[in-house]
């Protein structure tokens, strides 16, 4: 507000061209609301307003450093404690973060437990989906993990729904909490992941759980010719890497996995750089807020089909990099549409998160599949909110390999810093409104344009160590396809167990 009265600002007829700018003052006696649309925010809660404006997109910068730090940690105490025990904390956690979030008396103290629910968000994510990869088996693998990733959109169109009756933001950050509080308590039933009881010497434990789940598939009597020497003998190259260890270091140390590690790792960055950064600009389209959010959800679900089909029929490298170029091209172009035009602009936002929705589907798969085994574990054990569109059979084991506990990969590091860096990224449009759009797509179209220097994968052998995959980028030299990595067969019955039963 001015700190003194204006009154020639009253003369709509003068012109002021050579006056000096007046000098403001912090408003003395608060800020009214209009509270229509929302009985209560963080914005109202704590006057998020003026000077303290980028406080608002702070929040957000904040809850994802907690998703970094949680992969970073629960990925670790996971590999050392296990799935279901971590699994059990994460719920555990999220459910109380988020309640306690729910009545901080500061923005603070908020915040603090927003970066909690972070954590707790990776510990959910990486023990649940590791546990339902080690005990899905192959054949219906792709169709689980799809249903999987799509369990993020709906849950996107059930937010909406929530927040749409539920007007207040403790209540409903209460209301979004209060779930995990039951799935703490149904989580005590899952089984431990079996590859990693014998991957850490429990395999009676293993046998135990592998024989109950094929009693209830119907498998009791394949299950019960089931030993402890077979798992290990089937088990024998696997638990012999346990004991190597590698680093973050051994993605740098030849041309071909340094060429990859660094395309990959801007992929990863724009993509995550590009969604949230579209995600948390809902308000600037001029939509109804709830509209845009159901909008934004649902066009995930054809999007994502689109990209199953492309990752199946024509390729990860042409679906990686058509998605992200599209995505980039879009945005631009939608900075050039008028605001009046808010059908138009918000169709090609719409299209343009659908894009990267499938980006982020592909950019999983492919990575998996271009890194060798000896490091693909390291970069897997750090994704987090990059879900998979489609899992190959071979991932089962290799996906989750014990030969590393050093910490996440690189690669997922990337996308968590894209995350964190698109609300900052935001605070630009104070300054020139179009700006952050500019950086979003502009990022988008330069990692489209580098994934198409990684090689294909699609229905090509999967390398197994570095030097592997360094003889294949000179020689063009590929090896037959191996048996299944993820079955323990049966001696005598000519079944798998892992295969068919669990």
């Amino acid at each position: 507000m001015y700190s003194s009265p204006q009154w020639h600002l009253l003369d709509l007829n003068a012109t002021w061209r050579n006056a000096t700018e007046a000098e403001t003052q912090a408003c003395t006696q608060g800020w009214e609301y209009d509270n229509s649309r929302f009985k209560a925010t963080i914005v109202t809660e704590w006057d998020l307003v003026c000077g303290s404006r980028s406080l608002r997109q702070m929040a957000q910068s904040v809850y994802m450093g907690g998703v970094l730090v949680g992969s970073i940690v629960l990925g670790w105490l996971s590999d050392r404690f296990g799935r279901r025990i971590l699994l059990l904390w994460s719920h555990f956690q999220m459910a109380i973060s988020g309640t306690c979030g729910a009545f901080s008396t500061s923005y603070p103290l908020f915040c603090f437990w927003r970066f909690l629910c972070g954590m707790a968000l990776s510990g959910i994510i990486l023990n649940s989906y590791c546990l339902s990869l080690e005990w899905i088996p192959t054949k219906v693998r792709t169709a689980v993990s799809t249903y999987y990733n799509y369990s993020y959109t709906f849950g996107q169109l059930l937010l909406a729904c929530i927040a749409y009756g539920i007007r207040d933001w403790r209540w409903l950050q209460f209301a979004v909490a209060a779930p995990f509080y039951f799935f703490f308590l149904y989580s005590w039933w899952f089984p431990e992941s079996a590859r990693w009881l014998i991957l850490n010497d429990r395999t009676d434990a293993a046998l135990k759980h592998l024989k109950r789940v094929a009693k209830l598939n119907g498998k009791e009597e394949e299950g019960e010719k089931l030993t402890t020497a077979i798992i290990k003998s089937t088990m024998e190259k696997e638990l012999s890497n346990v004991k190597n260890t590698y680093t973050v270091l051994d993605l740098f140390k030849t041309p071909v996995m340094c060429k990859t590690a660094y395309c990959t790792m801007l992929v990863w960055f724009s993509t995550s750089f590009a969604y949230y950064g579209l995600a948390i600009d809902l308000q600037g389209f001029g939509v109804d807020i709830y509209l845009i959010q159901v909008i934004f959800g649902a066009v995930d679900i054809p999007a994502k089909f689109v990209g199953v089909l492309t990752l199946s029929y024509v390729g990860r490298r042409f679906t990686q990099g058509t998605s992200l170029i599209l995505a980039g091209s879009i945005i631009i172009i939608n900075i050039f549409v008028p605001h009046d035009l808010q059908a138009l602009r918000t169709s090609l936002a719409a299209i343009g998160k659908g894009c990267l929705a499938t980006a982020f589907s592909c950019c999983y798969l492919h990575a998996g599949e271009l890194y060798p085994t000896v490091v693909r574990a390291e970069q897997a054990r750090g994704n987090l909110l990059l879900l998979p569109i489609r899992m190959s059979s071979f991932m089962l084991f290799s996906f989750m390999s014990e030969m590393r506990q050093t910490g996440m990969g690189l690669v997922t590091t990337m996308a968590r810093v894209g995350a964190m860096m698109a609300p900052v990224v935001k605070l630009t449009g104070d300054s020139v409104a179009f700006l952050p759009m500019v950086i979003y797509g502009g990022m988008a179209l330069f990692s489209g344009t580098s994934a198409f220097l990684l090689p294909e994968t699609r229905n090509k052998p999967l390398p197994d160590t570095i030097e592997e995959m360094e003889s294949r980028a000179k020689n063009g030299a590929e090896k037959e396809e191996s048996p299944k990595k993820d079955e323990i067969p049966l001696q005598g019955t000519g079944t798998s167990l892992m295969g068919q039963s669990v």
